[in-house]
């Protein structure tokens, strides 16, 4: 090798040695999500939200009722979720299945990158490179392409700013409040924001003097009524807030959805590693936190505990509570700042966009199959199918194909009292109530997982035949008389 090519090769490697950790994890984390983009569609709820995002851009206007269920159309629903239905319907019109893909790997990838250089502000960048890489595994369950993917970089902007607030013992900048109102537009969650106020605002009663805490405490009550303000800018007004409250009234049903359940440690996974690992460090290095830090992280801990859908919240958050008390603790020190070399980056970019282009091209992303039962609709279709009952998992395809469902992801929609009705149902608790559903509601066919005990059912009962089946449906329907 000559000395001229060596040269150029050091001078090459140093220019991406000078790239920091944050720009490395956004473009990591983007194309290992980009890579495994099936997995970001294994979710029925993708089809629906795509759905209803196209409706919104054909119509010009917002729903307010139901028009794609048979058993509650017509009834009074409110898409708090549009903006981002219309970001994935547009994403889906550009590049097929990639293209919602990788909208979520691009806003996830913003996350954990945004994570990083928070905690690179106080800690070493492998120690936040670190954490942000745990979050990641934390998280990869939940990792989506539906709309709380969306919110997950607005979220860790929010907080940032008012964590800087309280320990600046000063109240937020206004220039925080379009952010949540964007947050309104694109997901529910944004609740949660509100109550984040709260939080970091005892914190900032906390840091401050006494003398300070009372003007204090009304400019942070100004910008939460600000904040509060703020969530109402959306198409809907006040109707986002009562809709976002209405799902955290489902009550029992709520531990029937997947992502609603509470966390379990009858086996170890990476959050059960977490919590332990967590504990054990705190005890053996003798972590302090102020009160209302333990407050907040007790809180994270609460909602990941109750629902496996706020691990996320847990995974990006608490690093933020607690990372300033633990950075001046033990005295940890930043690494010097690094500054984005523009050529070593715009080739990484223009790698990954290429990348996201071939993608889109060949079509090598698609929704795993166990969520598209195609054939099973096919069947039902050329079978003439009017009124069918379906289970919850393949409410969001039917929708998709244009099928009018019996129930589907929209939990708000039905509400407690028909779901948990219709689960005692299929599961055969009450077949007397399960035989009725079929009557009063004239079905004519039904679509369940194999393992159904109510799909068994059908096997053994005069007046029905199985249509289709395969290892991940069953379509029973009516006999011929």
């Amino acid at each position: 090798m000559s000395v001229e090519t060596a040269t150029f090769s050091r001078a090459r490697a140093s220019a991406f040695a000078e790239i920091p950790a944050w720009f490395w994890m956004a473009c990591g984390v983007y194309a290992l999500l980009l890579f495994v983009g099936d997995r970001l569609l294994a979710d029925s709820d993708t089809y629906w939200q795509i759905v209803v995002g196209r409706w919104i851009l054909d119509h010009r206007t917002l729903p307010s009722v139901d028009i794609y269920s048979f058993t509650k159309a017509g009834a009074p629903w409110v898409s708090s979720s549009w903006l981002a239905q219309v970001l994935f319907a547009k994403a889906y019109d550009l590049a097929g299945w990639t293209g919602p893909a990788a909208l979520a790997a691009a806003c996830a990838a913003a996350s954990f990158a945004l994570l990083t250089a928070i905690l690179s502000r106080a800690l070493p960048a492998i120690y936040a490179s670190l954490i942000a890489l745990a979050a990641l595994v934390l998280t990869s369950g939940h990792l989506l392409a539906r709309p709380h993917v969306l919110v997950m970089p607005i979220m860790l902007v929010w907080a940032n700013g008012l964590m800087t607030a309280s320990e600046r013992r000063d109240a937020p900048s206004l220039w925080l409040l379009p952010l949540i109102a964007l947050w309104a537009n694109l997901h529910g969650s944004f609740l949660f924001g509100l109550v984040l106020v709260g939080a970091f605002a005892l914190d900032a009663l906390w840091n401050a003097l006494p003398a300070q805490r009372w003007a204090l405490a009304l400019r942070w009550a100004a910008f939460g009524i600000g904040a509060l303000a703020a969530c109402c800018i959306t198409p809907y007004g006040w109707g986002s807030i009562l809709a976002s409250l209405k799902i955290l009234g489902l009550g029992e049903l709520l531990h029937l959805i997947q992502e609603w359940r509470p966390a379990t440690f009858s086996e170890i996974d990476p959050f059960a590693l977490s919590i332990l690992g967590l504990l054990g460090a705190a005890l053996f290095y003798g972590a302090r936190l102020p009160l209302p830090r333990i407050l907040l992280v007790l809180g994270l801990l609460h909602m990941a505990l109750s629902h496996v859908r706020n691990l996320e919240l847990f995974a990006l958050l608490l690093p933020l509570a607690v990372l300033t008390p633990v950075a001046t603790q033990f005295r940890l020190r930043a690494s010097s700042t690094v500054r984005p070399r523009a050529v070593p980056a715009a080739i990484l970019l223009a790698g990954l966009c290429a990348w996201t282009s071939v993608a889109a091209a060949r079509q090598v992303i698609s929704p795993p199959p166990i969520y598209s039962p195609a054939a099973a609709v096919d069947a039902m279709k050329a079978h003439n199918v009017r009124r069918l009952l379906n289970d919850l998992q393949f409410g969001g395809y039917l929708i998709w194909r244009q099928v009018p469902v019996f129930i589907d992801g929209r939990a708000e929609l039905y509400g407690e009292t028909f779901g948990m009705g219709l689960a005692r149902a299929l599961q055969l608790k009450d077949v007397n109530g399960f035989l009725s559903l079929l009557e009063t509601n004239d079905i004519d066919a039904v679509m369940l997982a194999p393992d159904t005990p109510a799909s068994r059912l059908l096997d053994h009962i005069g007046g029905w035949q199985r249509l289709y089946a395969d290892d991940r449906v069953v379509v029973h329907v009516r006999a011929a008389s």
